[in-house]
């Protein structure tokens, strides 16, 4: 099932934001993220927010219909519009993701992404991205979305290999997501993203290499790759639970991480977040970075987190539960929490010592600051930087950022 969302104070109906939210948002960009709720499967790994047909069938009725989702979501857009006023920032970065978007007619998509443009406008350098399987897309379908205005494109690629795709249940045939780019690139995307998922159970590191050499072969910009993580409640999690394959191992993902990075290097890319590399500075995500940066965007849709000037909410998670808040003019916010100054301190060091340049000492107390130098002298922070007032994680430390992380935040 997937997670369960935070507790917070409820959301106004309105959805009505702090005076002080605003204050000095002219400053900070503004990027939207959509969300699309169903998935053909699930997947054994997956914890996300997302529905097959059979899970939502009688429990949401016409209102949790892929059929009319595009609409119910542009509602959404428009009471954002609202909320914000007379924000006259123009949307910086679009990001659909789910879920598989590429479920949803391609029409749909471009009518999402035109509803953003229509009530805030976009940036003219605008990063307009979509999350896709490859066996849901094809060069009619990828040629609307680039006609439409999308001009970024993320495929789960996940592995290489038959035999590690039938333990995620992933249901593409190997050799697809590489066609897939080569399709992205005819349509004229200019940025092309495939994920990998390494240390899935029965995954050798020849099954690894072979993953990240056709990843690198298919000629994308930008390749994301991520440790497996087993999540209670998943089908995964039930069958190593029942001794059916091993649990994941950390030794094995470092190992698997120290190839990726190694592989990657070589074949031209930089890393610039510690599961993210990519060709060049303009190929990076801009939509994550301003996440990993606490900048401001707008989640639409069931389960979707937003942020905006220190305010953090979270939609219903139903489908069904999100169209009928906004068919009855409500905001579809499930809860919100106001940040303090010190929660967004931590969350900014958190987030920030992912990326390659780090996080500024300035951020740190003196307990951290003493856990920083310890951390320089073991080898798992940059001289350099740090010289110049950033904590910066070298290669060993980005294999133990989340320890690294955690003493430089007391």
């Amino acid at each position: 099932m997937p997670s369960a969302l935070p507790d917070g104070e409820p959301v106004p109906e309105d959805g009505a934001l702090p005076a002080a939210a605003l204050t000095g948002a002219a400053d900070r960009p503004l990027g939207f993220y959509l969300h699309v709720p169903y998935c053909a499967t699930r997947c054994g790994y997956c914890d996300f927010n997302t529905y097959t047909a059979t899970e939502l069938r009688g429990t949401g009725g016409v209102l949790a219909s892929r059929d009319n989702y595009a609409d119910t979501l542009t509602d959404e857009v428009r009471l954002a519009r609202k909320v914000l006023g007379d924000d006259p920032r123009p949307v910086r970065t679009v990001f659909v993701g789910g879920g598989t978007p590429t479920l949803l007619a391609a029409a749909d998509l471009v009518r999402m992404l035109a509803a953003v443009r229509e009530e805030f406008g976009l940036a003219p350098d605008a990063e307009v991205t979509t999350e896709a399987n490859p066996e849901s897309v094809d060069p009619t379908y990828l040629a609307e979305l680039r006609e439409g205005g999308f001009n970024r494109i993320s495929f789960g690629m996940q592995s290489a290999r038959r035999h590690v795709l039938r333990v995620l249940d992933r249901t593409h045939t190997p050799g697809r997501p590489e066609a897939c780019v080569a399709e992205a690139r005819a349509a004229g995307f200019a940025h092309v993203n495939l994920d990998l998922i390494y240390g899935t159970p029965g995954e050798s590191d020849d099954d690894w290499r072979a993953s990240l050499d056709a990843a690198v072969g298919a000629g994308p910009d930008h390749v994301s790759a991520y440790a497996l993580i087993v999540e209670e409640g998943t089908g995964l999690a039930r069958r190593i639970r029942r001794g059916e394959v091993p649990m994941t191992d950390d030794d094995v993902h470092a190992d698997r991480y120290l190839i990726a990075d190694e592989a990657l290097a070589a074949a031209g890319f930089d890393w610039y977040e510690v599961s993210n590399w990519a060709t060049s500075e303009a190929a990076r995500c801009l939509h994550n970075e301003l996440y990993w940066r606490g900048a401001d965007w707008w989640g639409a849709g069931p389960g979707a987190h937003s942020h905006v000037g220190g305010v953090r909410w979270w939609n219903v998670k139903h489908p069904g539960a999100y169209a009928a808040a906004l068919a009855a003019g409500r905001s579809p916010g499930a809860g919100r929490e106001l940040l303090t100054d010190e929660d967004r301190r931590v969350e900014r060091v958190l987030l920030e010592l992912r990326l390659r340049d780090g996080v500024p000492l300035a951020l740190l107390r003196p307990e951290g600051l003493a856990a920083a130098a310890r951390a320089r002298a073991d080898g798992l922070l940059e001289s350099g930087p740090y010289e110049y007032g950033r904590a910066a994680l070298t290669l060993r430390g980005r294999l133990l950022a989340d320890a690294v992380v955690r003493d430089l935040v007391d």
